[in-house]
């Protein structure tokens, strides 16, 4: 591992090993988000089947893809994390998604990448060793927030900084990987993967006084919104 990717992997793991991770999903921006991911896995997986969760954090996710039948594995770098995962009754595997995965090829039938391609300092890694354990017909879908929101590509036009790139933001400056929709599809294909339309949970307006978030428009206008959810078949 490169000096400054054990940099990268270092900040990650400060930040997101505390509590304020244990409400990430109670935002129902991202609440709507999980929910597409995991909706997008059942329409390609029959329940059964074995789904990773790649920083898995506490086991969130993997309790509710349990809920719709699959069998998950909560995958995370942080020891604190599995704990947590397996008092919830879930099976956990120390991994860091910036190295090679801890499975055999050919072996999974499905991966959960929910914000954290955004994280690595090498994605196209991540992408291949997904290609590599997916058996065929087994599908990743990868959540990552857009750097072509509506609200950014009107920033970019006034010359102003997209929001993704931020490096000076709280949490932000820790997303040193930004995608667009076609960027990421195409990472996908260069790693044998056949990537689906995308969809998007809200698309998001701010101001000063809130944001103004639309489910509507992300339906209709994918590319447009907060975060793009991307599936991807072997």
């Amino acid at each position: 591992m490169s000096r400054i990717q054990a940099r990268a992997t270092a900040a990650n793991r400060e930040r997101y090993q505390h509590d304020e991770v244990a409400g990430y999903l109670t935002d129902p921006y991202h609440r709507r988000r999980l929910e597409l991911a995991i909706t997008v896995l059942a329409k390609h997986l029959r329940p059964g089947r074995t789904v990773v969760d790649l920083g898995a954090n506490e086991g969130q996710a993997c309790s509710a893809l349990a809920g719709r039948g699959f069998r998950p594995i909560a995958c995370d770098i942080v020891p604190d994390a599995r704990r947590a995962a397996r008092d919830r009754g879930l099976l956990a595997v120390g991994l860091d998604a910036g190295a090679a995965l801890p499975f055999r090829t050919a072996s999974l039938d499905g991966i959960l990448a929910g914000e954290i391609i955004e994280h690595l300092y090498d994605p196209a890694s991540l992408l291949r060793e997904c290609g590599r354990v997916l058996r065929p017909g087994g599908v990743v879908v990868i959540t990552t927030p857009n750097l072509a929101t509506a609200q950014d590509r009107l920033r970019f036009l006034l010359g102003r900084s997209p929001r993704q790139v931020d490096p000076f933001h709280e949490y932000l400056s820790l997303h040193i990987r930004p995608f667009t929709y076609e960027l990421l599809a195409t990472g996908l294909r260069k790693a044998g993967l056949t990537p689906k339309r995308p969809l998007s949970n809200y698309v998001v307006w701010r101001t000063r006084r809130g944001e103004i978030r639309s489910a509507w428009a992300a339906r209709r206008w994918p590319t447009l919104g907060g975060s793009l959810i991307v599936a991807a078949v072997r």
